[in-house]
């Protein structure tokens, strides 16, 4: 999708689709308090055209609710797309990018190949002129996340990709702030689809050697250093949880490095970003029940994630280092698979010193034991910051349904640029806790840990579990297991892989460099 950038007057754009914002300036309270739909544009030619349908009260501006007026009068443009924000005092940065996806997905099934989005007049919004470039910047993330589907593998597919997309920005806007806006935007949403194109791959598609063939390509096109090891390599760093989630496949696991490192950037905090790269998780021994074990495939989710926020910041820059190890193995039943009662030795962070052991009590809890041996490796490397991601537990997704994800800190600071990240990308995430109180929970009697502390507070003791090889350095955990998967198709992004967590992960990142 090309993405462009127009100062010109909204009802001058020749296009195809128009796509102008509307909201509820209604500030009444109490049921008779009826919508009252505000397009939020100073074009007063674009005022006109929608004038009598906003009249007529059939459209309320609700939260992504769209009115497509034919041949509007007074427009350049061949049709005029409203589309809702809801409550006007309520209306959010993510407001704006749900709108933009809800525009490119109306106009994409409608064979319409290009379209243009009106951003909001600086006097229409709360706080517009200081949003201004967050709310450019979310648009162009929205539309880009609008544009993906995940329908590569039919034979009937039709590309109905979007071609142009056309940001209409209001004239009294900084030209420069807004330029670097649009190609920020389109960095961060181009990536999140890169780590959406990565989760959908089926597991036949996608193996552990394959996703390090497209991480290397990926890396070489932008920049970054890279290294894939197989077998070998863990063998010699001694990285026996990573190890024995693999040995049941007759697929290799891949240990895959990527590293960002700034030109003239020779100090300050190294980020360490680990990635769950499990491509397909039968559950090995402790095998999973068929039905949806075909979503399985996504369970690498965290590793596209780590993937596709290494592309975001090699092509926006930030002045600060990162080094990205996703672990990627299959997780199978075989003769060969590790067993419930099975005691594995992790990577050790210093070589001469023997690693922690773990009692398996269920192969199926996997991810923690490959992040495990990745975080040490990635502190072992240099990193003075840890982020994971992983689809780690299904606990998550009953704590806190699939609306929010967890996120788990050791590190007050850390956590909270995070959270400040969360402010302008949107996301969803709910800090749980940590103590000793659930550590105890994992203590093992034959070894130091066990990889499941039992069915209560399960996504707390996994955490718990990645805590003990992050130690004191600064860490985050981002369990997305309940928000990596949409199961229905929404107004503004398809069924399918999200890409959740990697706008956070590149803000967080280039919070580092701002020094904020």
């Amino acid at each position: 999708m090309q993405t462009e950038l127009s100062f010109a007057p909204i009802a001058s754009l020749s296009t195809e689709l128009l796509a102008v914002l509307a909201a509820d300036t209604q500030t009444a309270k109490g049921s008779e308090a009826k919508p009252q739909p505000t397009l939020l544009t100073s074009d007063a030619r674009v005022q006109a055209a929608a004038a009598q349908v906003l009249a007529s009260g059939e459209y309320k501006a609700g939260a992504n609710e769209t009115l497509l007026l034919h041949a509007p009068a007074g427009v350049a443009a061949k049709r005029l797309l409203l589309v809702g924000l809801g409550k006007l005092a309520q209306a959010t940065v993510q407001n704006i990018r749900e709108a933009a996806g809800t525009a490119v997905r109306f106009a994409k099934p409608r064979g319409l190949r290009e379209l243009a989005l009106a951003l909001p007049s600086a006097e229409s919004l709360p706080h517009a002129v200081a949003l201004r470039t967050a709310v450019t910047r979310a648009a162009v993330e929205g539309a880009w996340i609008g544009d993906f589907d995940a329908d590569t593998y039919r034979s009937d597919r039709r590309d109905q990709s979007i071609a142009q997309f056309t940001v209409a920005a209001p004239d009294e806007a900084d030209r420069t702030a807004i330029e670097a806006a649009v190609a920020e935007g389109a960095v961060l949403g181009e990536s999140q689809n890169f780590a959406r194109s990565l989760i959908h791959e089926p597991g036949n598609k996608l193996t552990p050697t394959i996703l390090g063939q497209r991480a290397a390509l990926m890396a070489q096109q932008v920049g970054l250093g890279w290294e894939v090891h197989s077998g070998e390599m863990l063998a010699q760093l001694k990285m026996g949880a990573f190890a024995s989630v693999a040995q049941g496949s007759v697929e290799p696991p891949a240990l895959i490095v990527l590293r960002y490192e700034p030109e003239g950037v020779a100090d300050g905090p190294i980020l360490g970003l680990v990635g769950k790269g499990i491509t397909f998780d039968s559950g090995g021994i402790s095998i999973k029940p068929s039905e949806n074990m075909d979503k399985m495939k996504y369970d690498m989710a965290g590793g596209a994630t780590m993937i596709a926020a290494m592309r975001a910041l090699a092509l926006l820059k930030p002045r600060v280092r990162a080094i990205a190890i996703i672990c990627a193995a299959e997780n199978m039943p075989s003769g060969a698979a590790q067993k419930p009662g099975d005691v594995q030795t992790a990577m050790p962070l210093d070589p001469a010193q023997p690693g922690k052991t773990i009692e398996i009590l269920n192969t199926d809890a996997e991810g923690r034991l490959v992040l495990a041996d990745g975080l040490t490796y990635a502190r072992r490397l240099g990193a003075t910051h840890l982020i994971d991601a992983a689809t780690l537990t299904g606990a998550i997704a009953i704590a806190l349904g699939k609306i929010t994800a967890g996120a788990f800190a050791n590190d007050d600071e850390s956590y909270g640029r995070f959270e400040k990240a969360l402010a302008s990308t949107g996301e969803r995430f709910w800090r749980m806790p940590l103590g000793d109180a659930y550590a105890d929970l994992i203590k093992s009697e034959i070894a130091d840990i066990k990889n499941t502390g039992g069915r209560f507070g399960g996504a707390i003791t996994a955490a718990e579990f990645l805590h003990v090889f992050a130690e004191e350095t600064p860490w985050i955990h981002l369990d997305i297991a309940g928000l990596a998967w949409i199961d229905d198709t929404k107004p503004f992004i398809a069924k399918g892989p999200s890409g959740v967590a990697v706008r956070s992960i590149v803000e967080w990142a280039r919070g580092f460099a701002a020094g904020c």
